[in-house]
């Protein structure tokens, strides 16, 4: 178990924060974007701010659960992203959640209070570091954080006989992070996919199939966009190396940058953005880019000219995680309400909703039924190619990650 530490952001890490904010994942809601990926950011708003609570370390309330009232309350309090959840014509009810409780009898406190893992996380550490109930039973939150929560020991060992529709469902490519092996804590709400998108009508008839092309293909030149979130810049390049991801070295990982360098010195990458690189892609200023896949399916609903392509080396996939905190007083019914997404019917009703990769295999059928042309996107369902090609960042220490975010802050400028 890791102690936790209270300490102060580099410069470099508090920079990766303000993008995150500012442009990158926690810019903007559900349906048109993501959240930061940076474990910086975490440090930021989370572990810095602990120091000045005088909220003692954590590392005594390892596992902490409380009596759990499953039996005898009805109810379960469950935090989530805003517009991640299926709704109803009205917008006013979720029919899943609805189905739960009458096939239960648990009534789901749903709350949509997670704009981003650093302001969330916020909310509910004083609680945590003190070994105190949140007042949640279930909490959705990305990798990187759901990996310190679980490292802090502020989260509870799921019960693996409440969960034997997840287990049993739950598709290969997320079965095991290095993060929670085995997933004994986490169960992944959905999958987060980057890919290369392009704009055919900006190509003009250029072939881009790696970040290869992007990089070096010099009709592209001036036209190429790449990420601020340093994991998905340096995992896909990583890739385009014939390198892991999950099991890179520091030499790696400054070949890596190296490269980038090279393309920015010679005015091949336009510049490094955010969420802003959904105009860039649509107007043609970007002919290509790095892209995150929850986007491609909303601009190629609403541009013809916008495609995307999965590299032969693979793309980088992160998740959204549902963890159960510690001293939660509805462990059990929380366990029950992941089981319950597990199954194909209710996986699909969400898939259907929210376009992001479904995570439970066995869904399709269930999905075209509701909307084919969902059911036969591989950004939503990844056929066995895809999900085979498919690779995760590995977990980082503080020394790497205040290194790495320094790097990659002197290669983006900012």
């Amino acid at each position: 178990m890791e102690q936790y530490e209270p300490d102060r952001p580099s410069a470099a890490q508090a920079a990766a924060m303000r993008r995150s904010l500012r442009s990158g994942r926690a810019s903007l809601t559900r349906r048109s974007l993501l959240r930061a990926s940076t474990g910086g950011a975490l440090t930021v708003g989370g572990l810095g701010a602990l120091s000045a609570c005088g909220i003692p370390p954590a590392a005594q309330n390892s596992g902490v659960s409380s009596e759990d009232h499953s039996a005898k309350e009805k109810t379960l309090s469950f935090s989530n992203w805003t517009e991640y959840m299926d709704v109803d014509e009205s917008g006013k009810r979720h029919p899943t959640l609805d189905e739960f409780k009458k096939r239960t009898g648990v009534t789901v406190k749903y709350t949509e209070d997670i704009n981003d893992n650093v302001e969330f996380f916020g909310k509910i550490k004083p609680q945590l570091a003190a070994g105190q109930d949140t007042g949640r039973d279930l909490i959705c939150v990305t990798d990187w954080l759901a990996a310190r929560l679980i490292r802090f020991g502020w989260v509870q060992k799921l019960d693996a006989s409440n969960l034997p529709t997840a287990y049993a469902n739950l598709s290969q490519q997320f079965r095991s992070p290095d993060w929670d092996p085995g997933r004994a804590y986490s169960y992944p709400w959905t999958g987060i996919s980057t890919v290369i998108a392009y704009n055919k009508k900006a190509l003009d008839g250029v072939e881009v199939t790696s970040v290869s092309d992007l990089l070096d293909n010099p009709k592209l030149k001036g036209r190429v966009g790449f990420l601020s979130e340093m994991r998905d810049s340096v995992g896909m390049t990583l890739l385009d190396m014939g390198k892991d991801p999950g099991r890179f070295s520091d030499d790696d990982f400054d070949a890596a940058i190296a490269r980038m360098q090279k393309a920015v010195d010679k005015g091949q990458i336009r510049r490094f953005t955010g969420n802003d690189y959904t105009s860039d892609l649509s107007k043609g200023d970007f002919a290509a880019c790095i892209a995150w896949a929850g986007d491609v399916v909303q601009l190629k609903a609403d541009s013809p000219d916008v495609d995307f392509v999965i590299p032969d080396s693979g793309y980088m996939t992160s998740t959204d995680n549902l963890l159960v905190p510690n001293k939660a007083r509805h462990k059990t019914s929380a366990e029950r309400l992941i089981d319950f997404y597990y199954e194909p019917g209710p996986a699909a009703q969400l898939a259907a909703y929210i376009n992001y990769v479904c995570p439970v295999d066995g869904v399709k059928a269930e999905l075209a039924k509701i909307d084919e042309s969902a059911a036969n996107n591989p950004l939503i369902i990844p056929d066995k190619d895809m999900a085979a090609k498919s690779r995760a960042f590995r977990s980082l220490s503080s020394k790497e990650e205040t290194a790495y975010e320094e790097k990659f802050a002197k290669l983006t400028g900012a």
